[in-house]
């Protein structure tokens, strides 16, 4: 008897088998698309904001560049109509990108965009009523130089933000 009820218990495990091997495939490749999927979701987002971070640097610096520049231009009397180009140009590079970086970047990061966003329009501004003549007595060129002084370090602060969130080591 004991050998008709071993036989017969492989048997029912051997249909069961047969017939549960095609839904336990089924589940385990359904659970390692999900995981694919996931995975490749994960990378597509850091990405996106890798390129956003890469963006919204260059466009900093460039900005914080330009002006600068300008600053140095104006206060020797030498900025022309190229530089004037080149500081809307970078301005609105910039402004673009800080506009992408709001809807791609976690908090901490756009509070530091903030801070350097502020220094930057604030010379920007500075620059311009320098150029068409309607700066205040205390705008002066070397002040806005200062002022655009103070933009470095945050810049290098949110730099470092950028870099500590996609995980690159320093």
């Amino acid at each position: 008897m004991s050998a008709v009820v071993a036989a017969m218990v492989a048997a029912v495990a051997g249909v069961l088998g047969t017939l549960l091997a095609p839904l336990i495939s089924h589940r385990v490749t359904v659970r390692q698309r999900t995981f694919d999927h996931d995975a490749d979701e994960r990378l597509r987002r850091h990405q996106e904001k890798r390129a956003a971070y890469i963006a919204l640097n260059r466009a900093s610096r460039q900005l914080h560049t330009l002006l600068k520049d300008a600053l140095h231009r104006l206060r020797d009397g030498v900025f022309t109509d190229q530089e004037r180009t080149q500081v809307e140009e970078a301005r609105l590079d910039y402004r673009d990108r800080y506009a992408e970086a709001q809807l791609t970047v976690p908090e901490t990061v756009l509070a530091a965009s903030r801070e350097v966003n502020a220094i930057l329009a604030g010379v920007d501004a500075v620059v311009k009523r320098i150029d068409r003549g309607g700066a205040g007595p205390s705008e002066t060129p070397d002040q806005a130089l200062l002022d655009l002084k103070a933009a470095e370090p945050r810049l290098s602060a949110m730099s470092h933000l950028m870099r500590r969130d996609l995980g690159v080591a320093d």
